[in-house]
């Protein structure tokens, strides 16, 4: 692929239930893995929800040459003017896989998040609790979704890479690509 280039991320839910749908633009890889541009004005969808973003965001995909058990999530993070509330977002995952042009993962409800403040929390502990009864995960799912989501939360903390603004050129090199 060349920077540029359209590539997807299409995330399902437990049992290939759908969930969001993201259209970005490869920038390129690193030893951290792939990084994705999605410029603002880009529509993000799942069922029951429509948005567009407002702001620059890359997202990274772990680099596959990374041991299976340390590539549990997707990362976003988020240039200036977001409406969101967080600079960094992380969604814990099944381990993702390309397919072309597409990045498929199953999202596993834990998100770790930075807020534009600096403060870093994990949402969505509730749900995972739910799903993982409601939706049947199994044991070795469970355990490597609260492996990866306190792997990501002490790295974040700590300011360890990804999560020490290795983003930043791959922000400026969407903002080349978009205007």
């Amino acid at each position: 692929m060349d920077p540029g280039d359209p590539v997807r991320i299409e995330m399902t839910k437990w049992g290939d239930l759908p969930h969001w749908h993201i259209p970005a633009q490869w920038l390129g890889r690193d030893h951290h893995g792939d990084w994705l541009g999605i410029p603002p004005g880009t529509e993000m969808v799942r069922p029951g929800a429509r948005v567009v973003s407002t702001n620059h965001q890359v997202g990274l995909v772990p680099h596959a040459d990374l041991p299976e058990d340390e590539r549990w999530w997707v990362a976003t993070f988020h240039g200036p003017g977001g409406n969101l509330g967080a600079a960094t977002y992380v969604d814990i995952t099944t381990p993702p896989v390309w397919d072309g042009a597409t990045v498929r993962a199953v999202d596993l409800d834990l998100d770790v998040l930075e807020g534009d403040s600096g403060r870093i929390w994990i949402d969505d502990e509730d749900e995972f609790a739910q799903h993982k009864v409601s939706l049947g995960y199994p044991g070795s799912v469970v355990v490597g979704a609260m492996r990866s989501c306190d792997r990501v939360q002490a790295a974040m903390a700590a300011g360890h890479p990804p999560y020490d603004g290795s983003h930043e050129a791959w922000l400026t090199a969407l903002r080349g690509l978009n205007g």
